[in-house]
């Protein structure tokens, strides 16, 4: 992802993925990209944006807390942590923040 998401007038909420991976990168590219295009059709999603170094930070925006639940719940989703938690991920922490203000250029 290399644009900064259209979000709307806050509040709305961020759900921040900070990680550090494996050398496992078996099968990791198709499931982000499947994992995108399915968050992207939630109820109450935003946007994201991503970025990977040797420290990865992705953060989606969401509409409301409900909206993130139902995200977290997803059985796709879900299988997807799963594999993360076993094979693609060392290290891994999720924060979620309301946004209470923004602006930029």
């Amino acid at each position: 992802m290399s644009k900064i998401s259209a979000t709307p007038q806050p509040p709305y909420y961020a759900v921040i993925f900070t990680s550090t991976r494996t050398s496992d990168d078996l099968g990791y590219i198709d499931m982000a990209a499947n994992m995108l295009t399915l968050a992207a059709q939630q109820s109450g999603f935003l946007g994201v944006e991503s970025a990977r170094e040797a420290l990865g930070i992705t953060v989606s925006y969401w509409t409301d807390l409900a909206s993130i639940k139902q995200w977290k719940a997803n059985l796709d989703h879900q299988q997807a942590q799963k594999l993360g938690r076993e094979k693609w991920y060392a290290s891994y922490k999720v924060r979620i923040a309301k946004v209470e203000r923004d602006y930029g250029l």
